[in-house]
């Protein structure tokens, strides 16, 4: 297997010669650079095939985007959305061991995104919570719900079903208690998610 090629990018001068010392003990891995984030200029000139970036504990002012394939040491998780966003191809724990910076750097070197599990929810979107249904509709509230969503008035919705618009009205809490719903409209977009009726 060739040698990987390694850029290592760290403002803690501490922690980069420790980096350094760690990452020299990895088969397969030859650290060919030791640079601050304010020295990225001549990054190419040490000839990288992949960045190794300590982001510390607090990210620089203006993240750099390394046209390079890069592997990111976080501390702190809230950062994991901005690191991400640098085009960065793995993101690690500041503190991973050896064993596991060895297979990430293997892993974005060969091409693959790698992003630690602890990272993960940090990249998902925030889910809207699934609406549930309280207790089961019965039939003629199912009815009521989907002439609701075809737009009817409640008095439209009377003469259509042959009931009293004073039962409509009954039919219609009822069906918004069972759905958590504060408003008509709530009450179709819950029952659309819910696979109720179908728009």
């Amino acid at each position: 297997m060739n040698t990987i090629k390694i850029a290592l990018v760290a403002d803690d001068p501490l922690a980069r010669a420790g980096l350094a010392a760690l990452l020299a003990t990895l088969p397969d891995c030859q650290v060919v650079a030791q640079l601050s984030s304010g020295q990225l200029e001549g990054l190419r000139d040490y000839e990288p095939e992949i960045v190794v970036w300590d982001v510390g504990w607090e990210p620089p002012a203006t993240l750099p985007e390394w046209g390079l394939p890069a592997l990111a040491l976080l501390a702190a998780e809230e950062d994991v959305a901005a690191i991400w966003a640098t085009g960065v191809r793995g993101l690690l724990p500041r503190m991973a061991d050896a064993a596991r910076l060895a297979t990430a750097v293997a892993a974005v070197h060969h091409g693959f995104l790698l992003i630690d599990p602890s990272f993960s929810e940090g990249l998902l979107p925030e889910q809207t919570p699934t609406p549930t249904l309280r207790q089961a509709l019965t039939p003629r509230e199912s009815e009521v719900l989907q002439l609701l969503a075809e737009g009817l008035t409640n008095k439209a919705i009377a003469q259509q079903l042959a009931i009293s618009e004073h039962t409509v009205k009954f039919h219609l809490n009822a069906l918004m208690g069972k759905l958590g719903a504060q408003s008509r409209t709530e009450a179709v977009v819950r029952a659309t998610r819910l696979g109720l009726i179908v728009l």
